[in-house]
């Protein structure tokens, strides 16, 4: 432990894991049961292209609002507000039957929320990474997948058993609501807290905050999203549809790329500060193309799910080094470069369902294969960008978490 990390400090630790343990939860819940979804609902695949565009499009407001908020509030109160509003929102959806209108209302509410929840949680993973002064944001990442893998094999359970989807919804829901509201007290109330800004701070850094850098970040984590998006919210219908997979084993796919991703996770930050950022990224980078383009070329659902499970050995990396990154170039160190590399999270998502939806009618027996091709290409990106995920810290910002000036006590 580093010297200064207080008893405050641990317990900030545990609620942000307790955070991104209950978002994974919640969004494999709902993710993993889009073929029960669209069969609940009736809906044709273009409609459900629609209703899955819906939540980044909304969730990129729900960040933005979230960086705005917790410049007065702190990032603390905000997850705590919207957290368990996330988890109420799964259940219902189970609840809304065959009405479309309350599908998209509560959909459209799920997104508002998961938003503000994905910015907040990260601006408190990187005031976490702060006060211990080495690289941890992989580690959180890590509970989230932990989490998602088990959100999926639930999916899979009530499928199996053959339980609707409100009590799968509503089961996932109570335990999200009830560690979130366990733990949320915990968290650092205000960016102070955390070792970083004054509110009045971070409204200047607002104003500092250098864009370059995090367009460069923020396009590797753009096509990291778009894939992870094509995965998440096709995976399921992908094996259900087009290899036959039955309903149980359709959540199975997120699940395997929910497990490479703990193991890439629980790795990748003693791999930052061995190697540095540039070649972890670079490595992730070529794993995920290899697994996307296993998944595109795979004859069955076995050979799709090991293809998925690849794809997320590599793509894992890409997002919290991207944080980590964001929070060099920010002169606070914390808050207002990771909500903006956060809206990335969305644009990847948004294009995603856009590009995976408007291609998968194109053909009915392969259209869904031949748009996994699209985020399989779009991943070289991440090799152009790849230098940028070591930027020159700005002055005030935080160094990277393996250079020296990291190993001195925090203050």
């Amino acid at each position: 432990m580093r010297q200064g990390v207080t008893v405050r400090d641990r317990r900030a630790r545990f609620s942000a894991y307790a955070a991104f343990a209950v978002q994974g939860l919640c969004f494999a819940s709902l993710v993993t049961q889009v073929p029960q979804m669209q069969k609940a609902h009736h809906l044709s695949d273009a409609t459900l292209s629609l209703v899955l565009l819906m939540v980044p499009l909304i969730a990129g407001v729900g960040s933005v609002a979230s960086g705005a908020l917790f410049q007065r509030f702190g990032s603390g109160p905000v997850l705590r507000a919207s957290q368990p509003a996330v988890a109420a929102t799964i259940a219902l959806i189970g609840l809304t039957g065959d009405n479309d209108l309350a599908l998209y209302l509560a959909v459209a509410a799920f997104g508002l929320f998961v938003g503000a929840v994905d910015a907040s949680m990260n601006a408190q993973a990187i005031a976490v990474e702060r006060r211990y002064g080495v690289s941890l944001i992989t580690g959180f990442y890590a509970v989230w997948s932990v989490a998602g893998i088990l959100g999926g094999l639930w999916a899979s359970l009530t499928n199996k058993i053959d339980l609707s989807l409100f009590t799968g919804f509503a089961v996932a829901a109570a335990v999200g609501i009830a560690v979130s509201l366990a733990t949320g007290h915990r968290l650092y109330a205000r960016a102070e807290e955390g070792g970083g800004p004054t509110a009045e701070e971070l409204k200047a850094a607002g104003r500092g905050v250098p864009w370059r850098p995090i367009l460069v970040v923020g396009a590797a984590m753009a096509v990291a999203y778009l894939a992870d998006s094509a995965i998440s919210s096709y995976g399921a219908k992908y094996l259900d549809d087009e290899l036959s997979g039955s309903d149980w084993i359709a959540p199975l796919g997120y699940v395997a790329y929910q497990v490479t991703m703990v193991i890439s996770r629980a790795v990748a930050d003693l791999a930052v500060r061995r190697s540095g950022p540039v070649r972890v990224v670079r490595i992730g980078g070529a794993v995920g193309v290899a697994g996307m383009a296993g998944v595109v070329a795979a004859p069955n659902a076995a050979v799709a799910i090991a293809a998925f499970a690849v794809a997320g050995l590599g793509l894992a990396v890409i997002a919290p080094v991207s944080f980590s990154a964001a929070g060099r170039v920010d002169p606070t160190g914390l808050g207002v470069a990771v909500a903006r590399v956060n809206i990335f999270n969305y644009v990847g998502f948004v294009l995603g369902a856009a590009v995976v939806g408007a291609i998968a009618p194109l053909s009915a027996d392969h259209g869904l294969r031949l748009a996994f091709i699209v985020p399989t290409a779009l991943i070289l990106v991440v090799f152009a960008t790849a230098k940028g995920f070591d930027p020159v810290p700005a002055k005030g910002a935080r160094p990277r978490p393996d250079s020296p000036a990291m190993e001195r006590p925090v203050a």
